[in-house]
Parts: C-alpha cells; structure tokens; sequence
C-alpha cells in the first residue's frame, strides 16, 4: 500500500538523518528517483520549492512529495495507471519524517543533563558533524550537476544559456550572502531574476 511505504521511507529518513534537511537529499533523491517517482529534474524543481516556501525545508519536501501523482501497477499485466496521492500521502510523508525527530528529542530533553559531560555523547556529536557536512557536500554536487550540466559534461555546457545564467544567479546571490542580505530578500531577488531568465531565453529561441 502506497501510503504505508511512504510513511516507512520517511521514517527512515527521519530516524537516520543528521544534520538537517539539506544532509537529507542524496537519501531523499535516492528514494524517490530511484522509485521512479520523480526525475532528477523533478527532484531539482520539488528542493527549489521546499527551500523557497516558508516552513522547514524537510517538512516541506516530505509534504510536497507526499502529495504527487504516483504510478501504480495492477493486473496480471501489470498495467499501469497515474493517481493522486492527496493530502492522506502528504500526511503518511510528513508524519513519518517527524516523528522519530519529536521522540529522540524527547528523550533527550529528559537526559540531556546527565549525559552531556559524558565522553561518550561528546565524541558522537564530534563525530557527527563532519558526516554531515559531507552529506550536504554530496547534496549540493549532485543538484549542482543537475542545474549547471543537465545534458552530462560536455564543452558545449560551458556556453550554454543555461549554464551561463545559472552561474549568474549563483555568484550574485553568493555575494548577497556575503553582504549579509536578509534571506526572505536573496530569495524573493532570485525568483525574480529566474523569471527574468525565463523570458529572456524565450526571446532570445524566438
């Protein structure tokens, strides 16, 4: 049953994740472009949308993924057909994510206290925090690959349209991190500049 299998891949993903949503994708995108799911470029789309709505990126994802029109087989033949998972999906993805995070962190709320000096707990969270610096490394090679070389690495990419205008965006909005700007600001400055791409390639294939 759909809805149980995506409660259970979200759980595990809430349950061995660490470092937050970002730390999450590479598992994410092997989930559910692996299923087949989604495409890559889907997947890009869906990390673009979570990041620029309001709320955890995480929850967010999980939500919106949820929610997609899936592929089920039936039949001896295995035909297949397209469905909706809905708001019972988005609610199986979001609660499944969740929930081992609201359970550890009551745990560990409860004995904290007693256990932060222990050498044990302080090598664990030394030990985690590089893990999870690879992972979102990981991440943001694999969606940078997706973004800046799309047809796989060609020459050709280096002069494409789409490479250039990318590359654009990403050195402006480095330098509007850099400078501080307020995030909701580097956000909504690079939504507009995409739609300003949009439609200058538009014009430019015309």
């Amino acid at each position: 049953m759909i809805f149980l299998e995506l409660f259970l891949i979200f759980l595990k993903l809430g349950a061995f994740t660490f470092g937050g949503g970002a730390a999450m994708m590479p598992f994410l995108e092997d989930e559910v472009v692996g299923r087949g799911w989604l495409t890559t470029e889907q997947f890009v789309d869906f990390v673009a949308i979570s990041e620029s709505t309001p709320g955890p990126f995480a929850v967010n994802i999980a939500t919106y993924i949820g929610s997609i029109k899936g592929v089920e087989f039936a039949g001896a033949m295995g035909f297949a057909s397209e469905v909706l998972w809905g708001i019972i999906g988005a609610a199986c993805a979001t609660f499944g994510l969740v929930l081992p995070s609201f359970v550890i962190i009551l745990i560990i709320a409860k004995f904290y206290d007693k256990f932060k000096e222990s050498r044990l707990v302080a090598g664990a969270m030394t030990g985690l925090k590089p893990v999870s610096i690879g992972l979102i490394a990981a991440a943001v090679l694999s969606i940078g690959q997706v973004v800046l070389f799309p047809s796989g690495f060609a020459w050709s990419e280096f002069l494409s349209y789409n490479f250039i205008t990318s590359l654009v965006l990403f050195g402006a909005m480095f330098v509007l991190c850099i400078k501080k700007l307020h995030p909701i600001l580097i956000v909504v400055i690079s939504g507009v500049a995409g739609v300003g791409f949009g439609f200058l390639e538009k014009l430019l294939i015309k």
